[in-house]
C-alpha cells in the first residue's frame, strides 16, 4: 500500500438502535471475551445519583472502547445503550502509616453507560 494511497478506510456502521457494530479492533458481540469488560458496577454517591437519569456507571479494562462497552452492556443486560463515555482517572500519591510514609493507588477507568428513559438495569 502506498503512503498517498486513494483507499478510503470504512468506518463502523450505525444500525437501527444507533449503535455501531464491530468493526477492526473491536470485539463482537458474541466474542467470550466481551464478558471480561465490564469488571464490576461503580458504587459511589455521584454514580447512584446518576441512576435514577438512566446513567450507570462501570469499571472497565483500560484497553476497552465505547463500542467494546456498548455491546457489553447488551449482552449483558439485553438493553440497547443511547451512548458511552470513558473517563480515565489518573493515579494518586496516597499517605501510608509506615516507615515508607507515601504510595501510589493505581489508575482506574471507568464508563459512564446512558440508557433511553424508561430502561433500567439490574445490578444487585
Amino acid at each position: 500500500m502506498a503512503l498517498f494511497s486513494n483507499d478510503k478506510k470504512t468506518a463502523p456502521k450505525k444500525t437501527k438502535s444507533g449503535v455501531r457494530t464491530w468493526g477492526e479492533g473491536m470485539l463482537k458481540k458474541d466474542d467470550a471475551r466481551i464478558a471480561n469488560v465490564l469488571k464490576r458496577p461503580w458504587f459511589s454517591e455521584k454514580a447512584l445519583i446518576g441512576t435514577e437519569n438512566g446513567v450507570y456507571v462501570f469499571e472497565v479494562p483500560a484497553s476497552a472502547t465505547k463500542i467494546d462497552v456498548a455491546n457489553a452492556v447488551e449482552a449483558a443486560f439485553k438493553v440497547v445503550p443511547v451512548k458511552v463515555r470513558m473517563v480515565n482517572l489518573p493515579a494518586k500519591t496516597v499517605s501510608l502509616r509506615t516507615r515508607r510514609g507515601v504510595g501510589t493507588r493505581a489508575r482506574r477507568h471507568k464508563a459512564y453507560v446512558y440508557l433511553k428513559k424508561g430502561d433500567t438495569l439490574t445490578l444487585a
